[in-house]
């Protein structure tokens, strides 16, 4: 059995799992997962394609969460991605124009640590 901390790290690694093969299987490279600004926290997933660097912010739900994954992403976390974002791109000197994505994963079937997800993937969401 596994502690509330454990359980939510292993859905939430399974969550942006999920979300890196699908932004993959949409011809985006994965830059950095978990990366993490000292000052403005972390960057979930960084991906570019040819016309984009996208900064996605993933959240992770059981199907009836009072707080959608979506909702999960208010305006203090908003400002803190964007300012994350901004200063990973001071360091990866790229032409790309930034954007940043939300990416709401919610579990619909899970058996023994295999999850099923149903997502929603919001481009330009803030």
């Amino acid at each position: 059995m596994y502690s509330g901390n454990e359980r939510s790290a292993i859905v939430g690694k399974a969550g942006e799992d999920f979300v890196a093969n699908y932004l993959r299987s949409r011809g985006y490279i994965i830059i950095k997962r978990n990366w993490r600004d000292s000052k403005y926290g972390e960057l979930d997933i960084v991906a570019e394609n040819r016309e984009c660097i996208a900064f996605v912010e993933v959240k992770t739900r059981q199907k009836h969460s009072l707080v959608s994954g979506i909702e999960a992403v208010d305006f203090a976390k908003q400002k803190r991605t964007k300012n994350a974002a901004q200063s990973f791109m001071r360091k990866l000197r790229t032409n790309l124009p930034p954007r940043i994505d939300v990416a709401e994963v919610v579990i619909i079937d899970e058996n023994d640590n295999e999850f099923k997800f149903e997502l929603k993937y919001i481009e330009n969401a803030f």
